[in-house]
Formats: structure tokens, C-alpha cells, sequence
């Protein structure tokens, strides 16, 4: 007999997620994950008594009232609403365009209707300029969207900083739609339910895996790949797609982000726990302070230092960390093609982001595996 009726690789929020209610239907699982700690990219560094987001800021959202009480089951959430803020060579606009920002780009401009002709004035002329054609660019569908003066300053080097290529280089669908909005409204979201869990996100993973057995310093290929099947009935794995087949199809391309982390000798550094950076004056391409996740009012001054990240994206090389997909046609075919493989294999789970080639938020992933229950 094995020991498990499932070996989970990974333990982020999908594998956690996974755990928590096999565990409910009385399942034996073991949780193995290659890092030092357990959490995946939801993991949180406390320094000077602040929670790190160490693999990138997660804003819990979702319209799912049965998903939002699942997690707040465990944990209970806070009241953060995610209203980011756009710095342009020093000038500041509110996201997502709404209102606010229409006001701030144009100072002629104070109402709904006087926003709207600006925007359709400038797409026009884009529209105008294609004679005809459909946009065969990021570039050009951004400026049908939204028009010159909107793309010039919000979305053109931001863009082109987030995927190392012209704007001109890049395929029009990664743009499908830009949402403006008509209304003073900073909430980056239109969710119902949106928050960070109390204490980090440490809190919610230890409460999922809570009662599971957990190995960290642990890589599957080296451990477990040719005998999982002595270990456990099952097998969910959530590491990369072509990794788990040894690339024989060829590897997938990412991007990725690193991060520089600096603590502050002031309470508040730039009032906002997001900033984009949307020139190229500046190589990242936003700063996180993490304060603003989980400290409000008051309570931001009496933490006496503050803790920033700055955002940098770049090409993904073998060693570093997956996080984006590249959704072009060559490797949405590859990765089809892996998962017709990952489909004929018995008796495994291939879960999360980089076992699909999907990018997700945390919402529908552990919407998904409530599903699988």
C-alpha cells in the first residue's frame, strides 16, 4: 500500500487549496514544494513588522459569494480595495481610467459627456488613419480603444517595459479591450468582494494545510518523478507544463519579474501600496509599498518604517521564476500539444498556472478546485 492517496507538487494556492478539501473527504496527502517555504507565489516576508508580498502583490477579488466565504471561513479578510496609481515622467493619474483621470489628462474636461467626445474624437482619428483595415498591432488596437493621448502616456512604454518589445511588435489581441469607465470611481476592480487576508497570506496557507503533511527543499524530479506512484495513489502537480514531460516538445516561453526590495526610514513613503511607472524614465515598472495592503489610517504611522519593492520585467531564463505565459500562436499550439500528453496520463491532476500555460487570479483558482470537490 502507499502512504498517500495524493502526492501534491506544489504549494501554492491551487495545491493547498487541493489539500485542504482532500483532506475534508479523508484523503492522505503529502504537500511537497521546491522552496523553503510553503505558500508559493502568495508567500510573505515580514520585515520591520510588515508583510513582504516577496513574488508580487495578490489582491484577493471575486463576484463568488460561496468562493469569499470559503476563504474568509479560514481567515478573516480586510477592507483593502485596489486603486492603483499611474506616474507619467512625474505627472500622476488615477487607474483605471475613469472620471478622475479623464480630468487629470485633459483640464478642459470636467463631465461624462465631455470625456466620452474626447475619447471618440481621438479613436476616430485612429479608426480614419487604419483606411479600412483591421489593427494589425498592440499599438493600433490601443489607439482605437482609447485614442493617442491615453495610450501616449498610460499604456505605449508601460506596455513595452512589461514585454520587452515595441508596442508595433506586438500582436493586437493582447489588447482585446481597455475598460473606461464614466464615474469618479478609483476601485481597479468591478467585484463585489475584494481584500487581503489579516496577518499575510502565510495565515490563509498554513490554514489550508493545516493538519497535512508538508516536505519544503523538496524537487519532484529529483525525488519523486520515476516513483511517485510508490508514495501516492494520485498525483497533482502544479510546476510547469513542459517541465513535467522533460521539454521533449520543445519549452514554453514566460515572463517573469524580479524584484528589488528596500525598507524606507519614513512611515509613508508614497501613500499608495501601487504605483505603475508608465515611461521609460524609469527601467521598473512599478513600486509596491506593502504597508498599504493590510495598514490603514493611523496605524500607517505608528509602523515607523515602510518597505518597498520595485517591479522589473523581463524575458524569463532557465533558472528563474515562471510567471506569465506568452499567449502568442507558437506556444499556445506547443502548449496544446502538452496537454494532450498531460490528458493520456493516468491517474494525475495538472493544476494552476503553470502546469495549464494560463495566467489566473487566486479567485478562480480556488473556485476551480472547489469545483473538483
Amino acid at each position: 500500500m502507499t502512504n498517500y492517496d495524493y502526492l501534491i507538487v506544489g504549494s501554492g494556492l491551487f495545491g493547498a487549496t487541493f489539500a485542504y478539501f482532500a483532506r475534508k473527504a479523508g484523503k492522505r496527502c503529502l504537500v511537497i514544494d521546491k522552496r523553503p517555504q510553503l505558500g508559493g507565489n502568495v508567500y510573505c516576508e515580514q520585515i520591520e513588522g510588515i508583510n513582504i508580498h516577496k513574488y508580487g502583490a495578490h489582491i484577493f477579488h471575486t463576484n463568488n459569494k460561496e468562493v469569499w466565504d470559503f476563504v474568509n471561513s479560514l481567515v478573516e479578510f480586510n477592507r483593502y480595495t485596489n486603486s492603483p496609481v499611474a506616474n507619467y515622467k512625474g505627472e500622476l493619474y488615477n487607474l483605471p481610467f475613469n472620471m478622475n483621470t479623464f480630468c487629470q489628462m485633459w483640464k478642459d474636461v470636467h463631465t461624462p459627456e465631455e470625456a466620452k467626445a474626447r475619447i471618440e474624437e481621438q479613436k476616430a482619428e485612429a479608426v480614419a488613419a487604419l483606411q479600412g483595415q483591421e489593427p494589425a498591432n498592440l499599438e493600433e488596437q490601443a489607439l482605437c480603444l482609447v485614442g493617442k493621448d491615453i495610450f501616449e502616456k498610460l499604456i505605449k512604454e508601460y506596455t513595452e517595459k512589461q514585454w520587452g518589445r515595441d508596442c508595433k511588435d506586438l500582436p493586437a489581441f493582447i489588447i482585446k479591450r481597455l475598460p473606461v469607465r464614466f464615474v469618479f470611481d478609483n476601485n481597479y476592480f468591478n467585484d463585489r468582494y475584494q481584500g487581503i487576508p489579516i496577518g499575510g497570506y502565510n495565515v490563509l496557507i498554513n490554514k489550508l494545510l493545516e493538519g497535512i503533511d508538508t516536505r519544503i527543499n523538496c524537487d519532484f524530479f529529483k525525488e519523486y518523478k520515476n516513483n511517485w506512484r510508490e508514495v501516492a495513489d494520485n498525483l497533482v502537480y502544479t510546476g510547469p507544463l513542459d517541465e513535467y514531460f522533460g521539454y521533449s516538445l520543445g519549452r514554453l516561453d514566460w515572463r517573469t519579474v524580479t524584484f528589488k526590495t528596500r525598507v524606507e526610514d519614513t512611515p509613508n513613503y508614497q501613500g499608495n501600496a501601487v504605483i505603475n511607472y508608465t515611461s521609460h524614465n524609469e527601467p521598473y515598472t512599478r513600486v509596491i509599498e506593502h504597508k498599504h495592503f493590510e495598514m490603514f489610517g493611523q496605524a500607517v504611522y505608528d509602523c515607523p518604517k515602510t518597505a518597498v519593492s520595485e517591479e522589473y520585467s523581463t524575458e524569463y531564463k532557465l533558472g528563474m521564476e515562471q510567471y506569465y505565459p506568452v499567449n502568442d500562436d507558437k506556444n499556445n499550439a506547443l502548449a496544446e500539444q502538452y496537454r494532450e500528453l498531460a490528458a493520456k496520463e493516468e491517474n494525475v491532476i495538472f493544476g494552476g498556472r503553470l502546469a495549464e500555460y494560463k495566467y489566473y487570479d487566486m479567485a478562480p483558482i480556488t473556485e476551480k478546485v472547489m469545483g473538483l470537490f
